[in-house]
């Protein structure tokens, strides 16, 4: 060090760099505990939002399905009775059934078309989309959150589905609807989904995870629906690892089981094309038709 250094005050240049380097490292230490705190605060604001559209907009809560009365579905075959024989233009009587099962299904599954709509449009960021993606999200990701939130009244070991109202069906019903692989699939899923556990506000943030999935044939801004999902699944990730600090298992596979869940999506979509063959002897609310895109008219069935 030279004499003149220390005359007029000069800081050698190594040891300016060092305190250089202590300031900027005291400087993050001191952002950190303001990151973590808006970071949290985001976290917090988002998890509420969604757990409280759930809860209202959800008839699946543990709390409204708390001692739930199960009733069997009832299927009446009178009113259809003359389309029970084979001539032209009718229908057999396995087919009957499945029509009339299937319009049963159709009825029990239609209040939930509407709540889930309702719950979409409070996730945030989903009214920020462009209308097409909105309804695209929705009708192909209907069944898909509908399954995830009537999983806890679905029933591996009586191989029963049940409904917000009580109503309930078979398994072997289900299957005379869809077939046995599909049947197969969706009680699979299910048995491994109830085995979490998951209480209503993850259950909640998972459907929404679920909703806002970009890869759907049809869907414009990919970019944007993205980026909304991988915030929610942090939002998801902080609050599983809030509630099981010592199970981070749970999130990975929650995750891991994205893409069974939208194969079980895309085969029901598969279904309804049956729907859409049979409308003339299907009696479906409009809600249900216009969602699925079931026509209700010849006129309906000239335009698309």
């Amino acid at each position: 060090m030279s004499k003149d250094s220390v005359r007029y005050g000069r800081v050698p240049k190594r040891s300016r760099e060092k305190n250089e380097d202590i300031q900027v490292t005291q400087s993050d230490v001191e952002q950190q505990p303001v990151q973590n705190y808006k970071y949290k605060q985001i976290m917090y604001a988002t998890i509420l939002s969604i757990s409280e559209a759930h809860l209202a907009h959800c008839a699946y809560t543990e709390e409204k399905t708390r001692g739930l009365v199960r009733k069997p579905a009832l299927f009446s075959m009178t009113e259809y009775q003359h389309n029970a024989v084979d001539s032209q233009g009718g229908v057999g009587s396995l087919e009957l059934q499945k029509i009339i099962m299937w319009q049963q299904f159709a009825a029990l599954l239609t209040p939930s078309i509407q709540q889930i709509v309702e719950f979409a449009k409070r996730i945030p960021g989903f009214q920020d989309f462009i209308q097409d993606d909105k309804l695209l999200c929705i009708k192909l990701g209907f069944f898909e959150v509908w399954l995830v939130h009537a999983a806890r009244l679905i029933n591996p070991i009586d191989g029963t589905v049940t409904f917000s109202d009580g109503s309930y069906i078979s398994k072997q019903q289900m299957e005379i609807m869809f077939d046995r692989e599909f049947v197969s699939l969706l009680f699979n899923f299910v048995c491994w989904f109830n085995d979490l556990q998951l209480n209503d506000s993850e259950i909640a943030l998972y459907s929404a995870v679920v909703l806002l999935t970009a890869e759907r044939d049809g869907i414009y801004d990919h970019k944007s629906i993205q980026q909304r999902q991988e915030e929610l699944i942090e939002a998801l990730k902080y609050q599983l690892n809030e509630d099981h600090p010592s199970e981070p298992h749970i999130f990975v596979t929650l995750i891991s089981k994205l893409p069974e869940l939208r194969t079980l999506g895309e085969k029901h979509l598969e279904h309804l094309r049956w729907f859409r063959a049979n409308w003339a002897h299907l009696k479906l609310s409009p809600l249900f038709a216009e969602v699925f895109d079931i026509p209700k008219s010849e006129h309906d069935l000239a335009q698309r």
